[in-house]
Order: structure tokens, then sequence, then C-alpha cells
């Protein structure tokens, strides 16, 4: 397979103390197209070459997958500025809308206090080693004139 291609893929995602925190294992395969840049980098790179039916063991660092833990994106929001009779949990994700851009994120309530709550705008799987168990379940070949699927 090559850039272009649009794949679909069985995958388990591990920890390094081989905790599973994502699969999609007996599920829909998840499809993609190579290189279109809605993997992350590590995990595109991984399929580039492989066939169908083919699988692989792969372990991302922490560029090639989620980044750094960036302690900069904890935050304390006042309880001034939250919603009225809101009752948050640590762990719980919370959606919120950037005030500089407009785009949508995903944040997690870090602690809850009298004067705020502690948020992490970091992804759960940031600075984590993650091991990836992947298998081609299918291969649909770029072509400017047609596309072909190739299939097991």
């Amino acid at each position: 397979m090559a850039v272009g291609d649009t794949i679909n893929v069985t995958y388990t995602g591990t920890f390094d103390n081989g905790t599973v925190f994502d699969s999609n294992a007996g599920k829909s395969p998840l499809t993609f197209t190579v290189g279109g840049g809605q993997m992350i980098p590590g995990f595109d790179a991984a399929v580039r070459g492989m066939k169908v039916n083919e699988q692989k063991n792969v372990t991302l660092t922490p560029d090639q997958a989620y980044g750094a833990y960036n302690p900069a994106l904890v935050r304390i929001v006042p309880t001034s500025q939250l919603p009225a009779n809101q009752t948050y949990y640590p762990g719980e994700p919370l959606g919120f809308r950037s005030s500089v851009d407009g785009s949508e994120h995903i944040v997690y309530v870090v602690n809850v206090t009298d004067a705020g709550v502690a948020i992490d705008a970091n992804s759960p799987l940031a600075g984590q080693n993650l091991t990836f168990a992947i298998k081609i379940d299918s291969i649909q070949k770029a072509s400017s004139a047609s596309t072909a699927t190739v299939t097991p």
C-alpha cells in the first residue's frame, strides 16, 4: 500500500504494562487514507507497505503518537466562570470552545476545589509509549481514473 490508499485496519493499542487503552477487535474496521493526516504519525507510517491480512506490532514513542505531556496545558478555571449548579468529577471529560479560534476541544477534570476546577488539555495518551497490534483488512488503491478494492 502507498500514500493515498484508503485502508481498513483492525487494531489493539496497549500501554507498556500491557493494559489495553483502545481496540476495534470484533467491531467495525478503522478506515483511513494513508498519509491523509487522519492518524497519529507513527501509526500512519507503520501501515505503509503492508499487505492485506498482514499483521504487525509496533511500539510508538510519544513523539510518534500524542506528544510529550505538557504541564502548561493544565489550568484552573475559577468557579465564577463555570455554569452554576454543575458538579465536576476528576477524570471527567469536558467539551469547550476556544475563545481564540472557535475550535472545539476536550479537556479532562484533574481536581475540584472551592476556588475552581483544574482542567488538563493534554491527551490522556500524551507522554506514553503506545504499542499497536495492527492487521490490514482491505486496501482501496488510490487512482486518478478509478479505484479498485483489494480484499482477501
